[in-house]
């Protein structure tokens, strides 16, 4: 029995689905309510022998799809929202399989794989028009961001255990959001996901939001709320890879489909999951059209692409004859470059103010630099809006963890990454990575005693809030929780509420106001003009010194990376007029273990060799900044 036929496809869609255009093709594939009655299905399989519909609609007995081309396509005319189905493919092979549909839009929660229907675009009402009209003129790059990272199922949970859903968690999310005066939040990915310590990053669902916390429209309520709160939202994608399970996209018509044929492309080593075939017109398509669908039908502002170093090398956790070069002789991924420059390309082109975020790990040169016009050389830049600053996070969390003590010999630990800061547009991330796999929490990273741990952290966030560049914290980091993050178990509450954690995040508090609401720390952030050392070198005393600038405003900032007090500490300035404190670090409302010493700004007369300058009595990891006042 074959289900009820229906009108064709729309013939351009199809046609831009196999040019690598596809970017809207999720409006024809997958499953739509149709206009005679019931629900349509269009497949691409264009290998298998015969495709069957089944669900909740037909008693789960298969209804067969007729052909069209690469497309297998029917009717149901009794098919209803809220109804799970499966397709069954019969492939090249041989073999009959049960999958979840590619273009899914909502899918039962796991450990069932169905997909379920829906309306594409949800019956949600929207009230983030203002969002939405602010958000295509605003100048990502010159405006401040700075970004809340969180893993929803593990951020809170009830006394049972049991995760909050989309809608529960909003107005918690959103008042400790703002409270803090984060711009944004990034969430790990909500794709549709079947196994939990993946944290989302092994996808089977690239249309559906993850089932665990609700439905498609429960995501859109709580994203809607984050923009009418003035937050934008951010979402972890993954178009590197995807898992081998048998209902998903693996050998999806009896043969690599969506992977790479070849098997020195197909597999990545280090997780056991399948590459894209980047090469692949329809391939590309799906992937856009994925990152279409989130912006067009959940409103999201940005993607952070995941794992790029995997994309960009053949030779990606790969040993000697497990690869082999491009064909130019090189170790770069050309397809896979081409994919992402495309693909920002086209987010660029089509959805104004939207971000893209690259997890790039090595010296991969313009990650950010405008990529080529379409067919141009492959060696231009890959079109990211913006890239996390891997070395800056190493480097820092490197020099913190050290003994005092020591620090006096890896000075420079802290001043090497304002030497390339410049050559990309960078975020300073201290993500979940940091704090997972034995790594320790931030505060265990920070060394030395309790206390001296969170005076550290307080340390550690102004070199992240004030240096160049947008800024990223991962859960938890705000009050400086104990434990390393465990994705089973929500953050350790209790202990925000202790004296010196409130004083950490009232730090925290105070240099996201300062950061957003002053121009000389974001303005500039990628011009040189915007940062300059004014001491990068005290290395007998563990201070630095900078200034930023941006609008004509100018800032000076004073960190010492010292156990020990320094009283009468003198910098040099250049511009006759005064210097007005604006923030210290080392008051007791911000928690400082040590106690404060007493103001002392001397805004101009001679200091020893100095003709003009700043006198300061530093307290042992003292933050301080100021802001000129012409005269």
């Amino acid at each position: 029995m074959s289900a009820t036929a229906f009108t064709s496809l729309d013939g351009s869609a199809l046609a831009a689905f196999h040019e690598a255009r596809g970017l809207d093709v999720w409006t024809t594939l997958g499953a739509w309510p149709d206009p005679l009655g019931g629900y349509r299905f269009a497949l691409w399989a264009p290998r298998a022998l015969h495709v069957w519909i089944k669900g909740d609609f037909n008693d789960w007995s298969g209804l067969e799809l007729q052909r069209q081309g690469s497309i297998f396509v029917g009717r149901v005319d009794n098919a209803q929202i809220g109804q799970l189905y499966k397709f069954v493919v019969q492939g090249s092979d041989g073999s009959v399989v049960e999958r979840a549909d590619p273009f899914a839009f909502s899918t039962e929660v796991r450990p069932g794989t169905a997909s379920r229907l829906t309306l594409p675009k949800g019956q949600h009402q929207w009230n983030d028009r203002q969002w939405l009209s602010e958000r295509g003129q605003r100048d990502v790059v010159a405006g401040p961001m700075s970004i809340y990272e969180l893993h929803l199922g593990s951020w809170i949970r009830h006394a049972d255990g049991r995760v909050y859903g989309y809608r529960e968690v909003a107005e918690r999310l959103i008042a400790h959001v703002t409270e803090l005066g984060f711009s944004h939040v990034e969430f790990l990915p909500l794709n549709e996901y079947p196994y939990d310590p993946s944290w989302g990053y092994q996808v089977t669902g690239y249309f559906a939001p993850t089932s665990r916390f609700g439905s498609p429209d429960d995501l859109r309520y709580l994203i809607d709320r984050l923009h009418q709160a003035g937050v934008g939202v951010i979402m972890d994608w993954v178009p590197a890879h995807f898992p081998k399970d048998a209902h998903a996209l693996a050998r999806f018509d009896g043969e690599a489909l969506f992977e790479y044929a070849d098997p020195l492309l197909a597999e990545h080593p280090d997780w056991g999951t399948l590459v894209f075939d980047y090469v692949r017109p329809e391939v590309r398509s799906f992937l856009l059209a994925s990152v279409g669908h989130w912006v067009e039908s959940f409103h999201v502002d940005g993607i952070r692409v995941d794992a790029v170093a995997s994309m960009l090398y053949l030779d990606y956790s790969r040993q000697e004859g497990q690869w082999r070069p491009n064909s130019l002789g090189g170790r770069e991924n050309l397809d896979a470059i081409s994919f992402l420059q495309d693909m920002n390309r086209v987010i660029r082109s089509s959805f104004p103010g939207v971000v893209t975020i690259a997890e790039e790990s090595t010296a991969f040169a313009r990650v950010t630099g405008e990529p080529p016009a379409p067919f141009c050389a492959h060696d231009a830049g890959l079109g990211f809006s913006l890239k996390w600053n891997m070395g800056w996070m190493h480097d820092t969390l490197s020099h913190l963890a050290r003994e005092p003590i020591h620090r006096r010999w890896h000075h420079h630990e802290l001043t090497f990454s304002s030497s390339y800061a410049q050559s990309e547009r960078f975020v300073l991330p201290l993500s979940h990575d940091e704090v997972v796999h034995g790594k320790g929490s931030l505060v265990a990273k920070s060394g030395g005693a309790w206390q001296e741990g969170l005076d550290q952290l307080r340390l550690l966030y102004a070199l992240q809030w004030l240096s160049p560049g947008k800024k990223l914290l991962f859960m938890g980091g705000e009050f400086g929780q104990d434990s390393e993050w465990d994705h089973d178990r929500e953050l350790q509450w209790a202990q925000a509420g202790e004296p010196g954690r409130l004083g950490l995040q009232r730090w925290l508090t105070a240099l996201n106001h300062l950061y957003r609401q002053h121009p000389a720390l974001c303005s500039s952030d990628h011009c040189d003009e915007g940062f300059a050392w004014v001491d990068a070198d005290d290395i007998a005393r563990g201070v630095y010194s900078w200034r930023r600038r941006g609008n004509g405003a100018e800032l000076l900032v004073v960190v010492s990376a010292s156990d020990q007090s320094h009283r009468g500490y003198v910098i040099p300035v250049q511009r006759s007029g005064s210097w007005q404190v604006i923030l210290r670090s080392d008051e007791a409302r911000f928690g400082a273990g040590q106690k404060a010493i007493d103001l002392s700004v001397m805004p101009s007369g001679r200091h020893g060799d100095i003709e003009q300058g700043v006198l300061f009595d530093l307290a042992p990891y003292a933050v301080w900044v100021l802001e000129y006042v012409p005269s």
